[in-house]
């Protein structure tokens, strides 16, 4: 069977294991019922930006056009680093889309994908966006009322901890099983100063994620549509954002948010 159209990154659903559907056009392809099954992508040299649809030589920031990377709200810098977002004194690239994607609730959180990690995710993106890092474990540490303030503590917990992700350990399933995440939590809320430790949020609850795989890389080639063209291979797992083939082959998919593939697999 085969599928053509645009892609966007995998929408995952939290289950046991996690379920994840490729989305390409206006269908979706249920990933996890082709474990162990061949698939083939090809890329056909055309990307449309996922913000204002037009063609695109080049994709940037994860599938903008140069000019929506320098307008969209969907690319502003404060996506990245939240501190700087200014929303709350109504300045921002598109105050509607502010008011409802900054000037709401945003959890500061810890993860574990390989190693103890730091980072801030609006309230209805949990647990969406542990899955797209490949968390194994995360636990809620803040809750604030806009982006701003939960940049803020994020910047100040950098200090003691990362905030970002080894891919490579995430993806062969090199997982830091050592960190109790409720202690951890207290540690952290007792490091805030006090105008930042009043944001704590109450629920302690940690949540744990497995992810469909038929094995790990224990080496990894990454791969990119950029380099070839034409993508498969046997499918062994899904991680975070990342297609995970025979061979060590890893696919992120998300990395390639616009771009115009012919998907098939063996039924």
């Amino acid at each position: 069977m085969e599928y053509q159209g645009n892609i966007l990154k995998m929408r995952s659903e939290f289950a046991d294991p996690v379920r994840y559907f490729f989305r390409i056009g206006d269908q979706e392809i249920d990933m996890n019922a082709l474990l162990g099954k061949q698939i083939r992508m090809q890329f056909d040299g055309q990307i449309n930006c996922i913000a204002c649809g037009k063609r695109t030589k080049t994709s940037f920031s994860q599938g903008f056009c140069y000019s929506c990377l320098q307008t969209a709200p969907e690319a502003s810098e404060t996506v990245m680093r939240p501190e700087l977002s200014k929303s709350q004194f109504g300045i921002a690239r598109d105050m509607k889309w502010a008011e409802e994607h900054d000037l709401i609730d945003h959890i500061v959180y810890l993860a574990v994908s390989s190693e103890l990690k730091v980072g801030v995710t609006r309230h209805h993106q949990v647990p969406t966006r542990w899955i797209d890092q490949g968390a194994s474990y995360a636990i809620r540490v803040a809750q604030t009322p806009n982006r701003h303030i939960a940049g803020v503590i994020e910047v100040f917990l950098k200090k003691y901890f990362t905030d970002k992700t080894n891919w490579r350990d995430m993806l062969k399933n090199n997982v830091a099983e050592n960190f109790n995440l409720p202690e951890e939590k207290e540690n952290v809320l007792r490091l805030l100063p006090a105008e930042l430790r009043q944001y704590r949020c109450d629920n302690d609850e940690v949540m744990h994620f497995n992810y469909p795989a038929l094995e790990f890389p224990d080496k990894i080639k990454s791969l990119s549509f950029d380099k070839e063209p034409v993508i498969e291979g046997e499918m062994k797992g899904i991680k975070g954002q990342y297609l995970l083939l025979d061979g060590g082959q890893v696919l992120n998919v998300r990395k390639h948010n616009g771009y115009y593939l012919s998907f098939s697999f063996n039924s």
